[in-house]
């Protein structure tokens, strides 16, 4: 059997990977006033882009791949000799976006699983590389996708914005948390917990919020062995920001000293969050994502 693997732009992972891995990534949309821009294409709308129009109050938009668009990957894929497809894709609560993929799955001329990866950013773009670990080791479809759910269940996403506005506007925060949020000038820590955006702590600075981020994904890192992985083959951590970069740079730093154990050979990832994500966030957003690695994952 050939399994193809197949997930979506707000993964976060880099073309140059996606290609090495054999990974087809399919582009969901920011519209920026009256343009649409697809993400992670050349010619796409970039973070910086997002950034810009957010800060000058631009009305700003995201939109999922349609079923059609989703059908036409399977398509091609299948056509190229994929006999399986695993999907693996944002968290249903979030984004149509693992809807577009099942409506299209039942069309495909081969079997496709979708995955709801609960998750956000690298929170998916993780299980998806535990997925193409899978498939490179001989792993049928259903036990691709099962390594994929396992690794994004076990992942931990936590998150610093400097206003819940954004989260508010796009509806991923209810109005009432925002308002708390902005209350005596709190700063949030947010976490994503069942497929959702949801508060975690609060504290007063920003700088007390990403000193709070760095001892929780050390606190999570540290803690071992996770329920459903087949033992502990350490972490892998990813730090990523929206027109931050000094602060992400600092906490990657100080992340990488002090989990060099639990990480092995690899370095803390860093990187500039997607423009689909970034609408929802904001300027200034600090995240951490912490992935427990599965047994044998390379």
């Amino acid at each position: 059997m050939s399994v193809a693997l197949v997930t979506d732009s707000t993964a976060s992972i880099p073309p140059r990977v996606a290609a090495g891995a054999g990974i087809t990534v399919v582009p969901l949309q920011v519209v920026i006033g009256a343009t649409a821009y697809d993400e992670g294409v050349d010619d796409g709308v970039t973070p910086a882009m997002l950034a810009e129009a957010l800060k000058a109050w631009t009305p700003v938009s995201t939109s999922r791949p349609n079923p059609e668009a989703m059908l036409d990957v399977y398509e091609r894929l299948a056509a190229e000799g994929a006999t399986a497809i695993v999907s693996v894709h944002i968290s249903a609560e979030l984004s149509g976006t693992f809807e577009s993929a099942q409506l299209a799955a039942r069309r495909a001329p081969v079997p496709v699983l979708p995955v709801d990866s609960r998750q956000v950013g690298m929170g998916t773009g993780f299980a998806v590389l535990a997925a193409a670990d899978a498939i490179r080791s001989g792993a049928e479809s259903d036990q691709v996708a099962r390594a994929a759910a396992q690794r994004a269940a076990a992942t931990t996403s936590l998150f610093y914005v400097d206003t819940l506005e954004y989260l508010r506007r796009g509806g991923r925060m209810g109005a009432a948390a925002a308002l708390l949020g902005s209350a005596l000038a709190v700063k949030p820590i947010l976490r994503v917990e069942d497929g959702r955006v949801g508060p975690f702590e609060r504290v007063r600075t920003s700088g007390k919020a990403l000193t709070r981020l760095e001892e929780l994904a050390v606190e999570v890192a540290e803690a071992g062995g996770v329920d459903g992985l087949e033992g502990d083959d350490g972490v892998d951590v990813a730090v990523a920001h929206l027109a931050s970069p000094d602060r992400a740079e600092q906490l990657a730093e100080r992340l990488g000293d002090r989990l060099g154990h639990r990480l092995g050979d690899r370095e803390v990832q860093l990187g500039e969050i997607g423009a689909v994500l970034g609408a929802h966030v904001g300027p200034g957003m600090v995240a951490v994502c912490v992935a427990p690695r599965l047994r044998g994952a390379t």
